[in-house]
């Protein structure tokens, strides 16, 4: 039998569709329209010639930021502080949320875990002490300065945790029957099912080690040591020209304030636009099971 819609419900079905619209592009067009000012003259840019579409097409923006060595070099720490950073958070993330987990029978002393974890969102020791302790241990001017410091996010934890617990408790009892321990039922039973929330936790630390700046002025004395956001706010923000030599002058001419952020804002976020795609069919389901508490 064929179930024929009114013509209020394909109404009500046709207004959704054209909301939904209207919501992505208005999401749509600020990334469009920085795109088009990237590409686009000095001139064009500064006059607000440019809307949608690149006004005196140019590249110079680009081979600003990619013509040099310094760049290329900055690129390359911020995908090393992605890699570590996202490996090592999110296996302390795994192995401090599973027993975290855990019912007060099978873990005596969770609540009091849970509320120094809790703490530490709420209470920090301050910039300097933590600055001296990293200093004191050697981490200065080292990628383990980018990605240690930060690699144990609460939020992360608490998230996973209750992912956890909405997991069905007879999953451990018949691993424990077949004479699993706690790291095998983790790895071969926790892990894999926890997919999305482990998806959503990777990509939020993934996007806070790529947009990261602030630490990498404060932890590098040397601008070679300097994240690909550090480096692009010292020469951009800060407009810091001992990165540009007297070769590029000419190519510095075509350029202006607005196109300079405008490839800067693109380059940041064309990484995280290509991984989103991948991991969001388990965004919204990871967020959803682990922000609900049994």
């Amino acid at each position: 039998m064929r179930y024929r819609l009114s013509f209020g419900r394909r109404l009500f079905a046709g207004g959704n569709v054209l909301f939904l619209a209207a919501v992505s592009l208005a999401c749509l067009m600020p990334l469009v329209h920085i795109l088009a000012i990237s590409f686009s003259s000095g001139a064009a840019a500064s006059a607000g010639q440019v809307v949608l579409w690149p006004v005196n097409f140019t590249t110079a923006a680009y081979q600003n930021v990619f013509g040099k060595p310094e760049y290329l070099r900055a690129f390359w720490i911020s995908i090393q502080r992605v890699v570590l950073g996202t490996a090592v958070s999110m296996l302390l993330t795994i192995v401090t949320a599973y027993p975290l987990a855990k019912d007060q029978r099978q873990f005596r002393l969770r609540t009091i875990y849970v509320w120094i974890f809790v703490l530490t969102i709420l209470f920090n020791g301050g910039l300097i002490p933590w600055y001296l302790t990293l200093k004191t241990l050697g981490m200065i001017d080292t990628i383990w300065a980018l990605v240690l410091p930060g690699a144990l996010q609460v939020f992360n934890v608490i998230l996973l945790l209750n992912f956890y617990r909405n997991l069905p408790k007879e999953l451990e009892e018949s691993a424990r029957i077949d004479g699993a321990g706690h790291f095998s039922t983790l790895w071969r039973i926790y892990a894999p099912l926890s997919l999305p929330a482990l998806a959503t936790t990777g990509l939020f630390t993934m996007v806070g080690h790529w947009n990261s700046w602030f630490d990498g002025m404060l932890l590098m004395n040397h601008p070679d040591n300097y994240p690909l956001q550090t480096f692009l706010q010292t020469i951009i923000i800060n407009l810091d020209f001992r990165f540009i030599k007297a070769e590029n002058a000419e190519l510095i001419v075509k350029l202006s304030d607005r196109t300079s952020k405008a490839a800067q804002i693109f380059v940041a976020a064309f990484p995280v636009l290509i991984v989103y795609p991948f991991l969001q069919r388990f965004f919204i389901k990871g967020i959803v099971m682990g922000s609900v508490k049994e």
